[in-house]
């Protein structure tokens, strides 16, 4: 067997065996890439309009209007999206039912609530990450086969690559006129190469998200293997010794603290308490919906004092990396260009198990000449 044989093997099983979480997780992913804008035009309590003067309230009665309505609710995360959006409370009423509320961030009316298990983007984004298995077992198939798919589009640039240098041009085109096997071959061939940067781009950051190793791997060769504690390591519990409560909510004190640092912040999210040894982490993003330049700080669940900031100017070129990955991912990192090629990367990755597979089957169920019938003459080639 030569080695272009091996590789062509070796491609089709690979493929085979992750053809189908490819197609899930890829077409999911092309869904989910408009999300905000969809969202934005058929969520009106989305929007909420912003006064002449006043700033918006402080988190501790954005949760208390919701608890108002919910007793017994766990709020958890609260949200700021900035200048003319709602804000949102994330929360779980008493029955462990999952929420997500949306106020008027200036008077705490309480504007629309969705139960996320019935929310069709958040099922589109479980669906994409853990295909709706247990998020453990799910995240490790989607990564198994995100990581198959990165040696399929380096098999198949070998299996594309022609030996020949004047046939690198019929491999850049579709043969539109040709029977359908050899369109469905073009199809895979030609368009596969067209994606490859893309469509690895995509994969690696996917990636990266199912496995946070891999990602703390490449912070690290950003680094260029130094490591920065204060970036990788929360505050431990050690520095939180007890500490007299502050004179106002103690989610208001860190809210004040992260608008004092983060002043031009446009989506600030305020983190829950989670107990008396875990620090409350706060996040400030530069642009609203957008997750690469951002501030980070932790802060003593008693006192509110701040225990650690992570401003996006200091942090090093690794955890800088990590950061943008979302949006690397999604391609909003280049705006609305990038976004639409990000959804013709994840289609037409959808499309490649679906013209891999009818490549499989054509092959295997080539239409052979039938034997001619008993008595019938047989033709005898001209000399």
């Amino acid at each position: 067997m030569t080695l272009k044989k091996a590789v062509g093997q070796l491609h089709l099983w690979l493929g085979l065996a992750s053809g189908l979480v490819v197609f899930v997780v890829s077409l999911t992913g092309a869904i989910y890439v408009f999300q905000d804008e969809i969202r934005d035009a058929t969520e009106p309590w989305r929007w909420a309009a912003a006064p002449a003067a006043g700033a918006p309230l402080p988190p501790a009665r954005l949760q208390a209007a919701v608890v108002a309505r919910h007793p017994g609710a766990q709020p958890s995360w609260t949200a700021y999206y900035g200048p003319g959006r709602a804000a949102t409370v994330a929360f779980a009423d008493r029955a462990g039912a999952q929420y997500l509320a949306a106020l008027n961030p200036y008077t705490g009316q309480v504007l629309h609530e969705q139960n996320l298990r019935r929310d069709f983007f958040t099922i589109v984004e479980a669906i994409h990450t853990s295909l709706l298995l247990p998020p453990p077992v799910g995240g490790w198939a989607v990564g198994v086969a995100i990581a198959i798919f990165l040696v399929l589009l380096g098999t198949g640039l070998v299996l594309w690559w022609p030996k020949r240098r004047h046939e690198r041009l019929q491999r850049l085109r579709v043969k539109w006129g040709a029977p359908w096997r050899r369109r469905n071959y073009d199809l895979h061939q030609v368009v596969g190469f067209y994606v490859a940067a893309g469509a690895f781009v995509v994969a690696l950051t996917g990636l990266f998200i199912s496995f946070g190793a891999w990602q703390q791997a490449a912070s690290t060769l950003a680094n260029a293997g130094r490591h920065y504690p204060l970036e990788e390591i929360p505050p431990r519990p050690a520095p939180l010794a007890a500490a007299g409560a502050p004179s106002q909510p103690l989610l208001d004190a860190v809210y004040r603290q992260v608008r004092q640092r983060s002043p031009t912040a446009d989506m600030v999210l305020i983190g829950p308490v989670a107990g008396p040894r875990e620090p409350v982490y706060c996040l400030a993003y530069q642009r609203a919906l957008h997750y690469y330049h951002r501030d980070e700080f932790y802060f003593h669940p008693v006192s509110g004092r701040l225990l650690r900031a992570l401003p996006h100017a200091g942090k090093s070129a690794g955890k800088k990396l990590g950061d943008l990955n979302y949006d690397l991912h999604t391609g909003q990192l280049l705006g609305l260009g990038g976004k639409i090629v990000a959804l013709l990367v994840s289609l037409i990755c959808a499309s490649l198990p679906v013209t891999g597979t009818l490549l499989w089957w054509g092959r295997r169920h080539k239409a052979r000449p039938r034997p001619a019938a008993r008595g019938a003459a047989v033709p005898v080639p001209a000399r």
